[in-house]
């Protein structure tokens, strides 16, 4: 169980497994720290906690490790906007986050459409604070020996409260990022799938307007009564698909009576990001942005 869960570790880095799985072994992380990059704009949603990250490569993409000071980055459209917004959780396994390639790279596409993006940098479990230590515990857990962290099986408390956090931040402060407050989302990716889907069973009344968790969890849910029109994309060949028996997820939504949109790529594995170019997932933000003014989110 160790060893599958680190060969899946290894296979697409941090970039959000969240239970174990098996792939083929893929590029370690950089045993080597990088400095924090400038994150302009960057609003502290828990201001005076402390501040224990560790930036590095993952697969050749900028991630962090041990957040315990979460924030929101905007990305904002130059010129005049659409109105929409949405709230962008990068994956990691809530063991770190893979924020430029699940992050930084998905919200300059919406900027670039005229949709505000804010990327949550969210609280994740904690792993060693040094890097070569954490590289090494990697390669050992790939051998089947044990390390002092794993992913757990679900959305840890902090970092739905990050989640939820950051949907009232954005719509109480709506006016000052030229965004409705009628349309705003929530969108994540692998473990930021799950943090979408806890997002959308415990909002209440501040229910985002819409959410898109791309290759989550697949497994049922419980669905609210005002649960938000939901966007999902998985390859066919994704681990999380298998493990689920189906895509269970989709068939809540069905049964509950709310809608939904799902495209299932016939392959990509798990972790493709913005979507591989050349093969199945390519352009598949596309198709995200042409169902947001189907469902009349994007009004221009």
């Amino acid at each position: 169980m160790k060893r599958a869960l680190a060969i899946g570790l290894m296979a697409v880095g941090l970039a959000g497994v969240v239970a174990p799985a098996a792939h083929a072994q893929g590029p370690a992380p950089s045993r080597e720290a990088l400095p924090a990059p400038a994150q302009p704009g960057a609003i502290a949603l828990l201001p005076t906690a402390p501040d224990r990250e560790v930036w590095h490569l993952d697969n050749g993409n900028i991630a962090v490790r041990n957040v315990t000071r979460p924030t929101l980055t905007p990305f904002l459209p130059v010129g005049r906007g659409t109105g929409a917004g949405v709230i962008i959780a990068p994956g990691g396994g809530f063991l770190g986050l893979a924020i430029e390639n699940e992050g930084w790279r998905i919200a300059r596409y919406f900027a670039n459409h005229g949709i505000a993006a804010f990327v949550l940098k969210y609280r994740v479990l904690p792993t060693p604070p040094s890097q070569a230590e954490f590289a090494d515990q990697l390669s050992r857990a790939v051998r089947g020996e044990a390390a002092s962290f794993a992913p757990p099986n679900d959305t840890p408390p902090e970092a739905l409260a990050d989640g939820l956090s950051a949907l009232r931040y954005v719509r109480a402060h709506a006016a000052d990022y030229g965004v409705d407050p009628a349309r705003i989302g929530f969108m994540g990716f692998s473990a930021g799938g799950f943090l979408t889907r806890s997002v959308v069973q415990n909002a209440g009344a501040d229910m985002p307007a819409f959410a898109a968790p791309i290759y989550p969890n697949m497994a049922a849910m419980e669905v609210p009564a005002n649960a938000p029109p939901m966007f999902v994309a998985i390859a066919a060949d994704d681990f999380l698909l298998a493990r689920s028996g189906g895509p269970m997820l989709i068939d809540s939504y069905r049964k509950a009576g709310k809608s939904i949109e799902f495209h299932m790529f016939s392959a990509g594995d798990h972790g493709f990001g913005p979507g591989k170019v050349g093969g199945p997932t390519e352009g598949w933000l596309d198709l995200m942005h042409r169902w947001l003014r189907t469902r009349g989110i994007i009004k221009d």
